[in-house]
């Protein structure tokens, strides 16, 4: 269990730094560790928050093992089903706050990854690699042949994007997370959920492949593409991800993130955050590993701490009430969004204690947190798969 608790706390680090972007001060009005702050959890709380997703998938579908034979079709159909209602719940909150909503993203790669649940951790992490390095290479050819045009024919005919403004192709190729490239992600996590965490060798082994990869990746894109290559795009305009007072298009990309409308060739080159290129996904698997290896020897290795962030961990353990929650509590708050008019880190402190009291208080009455709870009720009518 203490593996999992450190798994916790690396997804309450992921909330919380989706908070920072979506409700903290833009880049352009912070300094020193601020900054650093800011910039971190652009783009890089967001993979976290996929990568744990994969890491999630096995814990449906058989941690060090497969499940098989009556047990592996539950566990599959139980995946199925949390995708479809992620889907549903996603589509129904990006109504109100637009593209920025993860969680049509989620379920869209739940669906993706059902035919690897099986596979092991070796395979998943060469697969996760073949498509980091190739994805982002075909979504910059498939968005620059998906002219408006094209785009609006085929919205045309798509019921999400009748009800949303998150649509088949956003969700696919030109969303804030798309699933081309995003894959990576939740593989990788995947590969890791397989992984015996409680090995200290595994540990060391991880932890030097995520310096590994970090160093590797944003060195390599600072030599080819010069001392830009770094640069967040939330710096020449809004946050990477808002609340619903942001319209479409505001994000780190000029337009949505993930696709390259407009952008040079030499663009792949760069790794900033969002920016969705081969040296971008690597990097960021890098910095997710780092995340979870250090939080996991944390908790095995310094029990005063453990309990110490029990509260924290609590978040952890309700990520989608945490995450559901902050954008009903902007909405019923008037909590201006992290654009041009945040200036102050306060409402984010506020934001970030208010969920660690919720779950706190939560966690001593309830196992689950209420979506959380929701979710697995949702998902018993799989025991009846035969």
């Amino acid at each position: 269990m203490g593996r999992l608790v450190g798994v916790d706390l690396a997804r309450a680090l992921a909330v919380f730094g989706m908070y920072v972007v979506h409700i903290g001060p833009p880049l352009s009005a912070t300094t020193g560790v601020g900054s650093w702050i800011r910039y971190i959890s652009d783009g890089h709380s967001s993979v976290l928050f996929a990568t744990l997703a994969g890491f999630s998938l096995m814990l449906l579908a058989g941690r060090r093992e497969p499940k098989t034979g009556q047990a592996g079709r539950q566990a599959r159909a139980r995946i199925a089903i949390r995708a479809v209602i992620l889907l549903a719940l996603g589509t129904v909150m990006a109504m109100e706050y637009g593209g920025v909503i993860i969680l049509g993203f989620y379920g869209v790669y739940f669906l993706l990854a059902l035919p690897l649940v099986r596979l092991s951790a070796r395979t998943l992490a060469i697969i996760a690699a073949a498509f980091a390095l190739v994805t982002p290479q075909l979504a910059f050819v498939l968005t620059s042949l998906l002219t408006p045009s094209v785009q609006q024919s085929v919205n045309t005919y798509d019921p999400l994007r009748h009800l949303s403004e998150v649509g088949v192709l956003d969700l696919l190729f030109t969303g804030f997370y798309p699933a081309l490239t995003w894959m990576s992600f939740v593989i990788a996590g995947m590969a890791l959920g397989r992984l015996d965490l409680s090995c200290g060798t595994i540990l060391k082994r991880l932890a030097a492949l995520g310096a590994t990869l970090t160093a590797a990746a944003y060195g390599m894109s600072l030599l080819l593409a010069g001392k830009g290559a770094l640069r967040s795009l939330a710096e020449d305009g809004p946050s990477s991800g808002g609340s619903g007072s942001m319209p479409t298009g505001s994000g780190s990309m000029p337009t949505d993130a993930g696709s390259f409308p407009d952008m040079p060739a030499s663009f792949l080159l760069t790794a900033g955050p969002h920016s969705g290129t081969t040296f971008d996904i690597i990097g960021s698997v890098g910095i997710a590993i780092l995340v979870i290896v250090g939080a996991t020897v944390a908790m095995d290795r310094l029990p005063r701490l453990r309990r110490l962030a029990k509260p924290v961990i609590a978040v952890g353990t309700m990520s989608l009430t945490a995450y559901v929650g902050h954008f009903l509590a902007q909405t019923a708050l008037s909590t201006p969004a992290g654009t041009g008019t945040q200036q102050t880190w306060l409402p984010l402190i506020m934001y970030v204690l208010g969920a660690v009291l919720f779950a706190a208080i939560w966690s001593r009455f309830f196992r689950r947190g209420p979506l959380e709870y929701l979710l697995n009720a949702a998902t018993k009518p799989a025991k009846h798969l035969r």
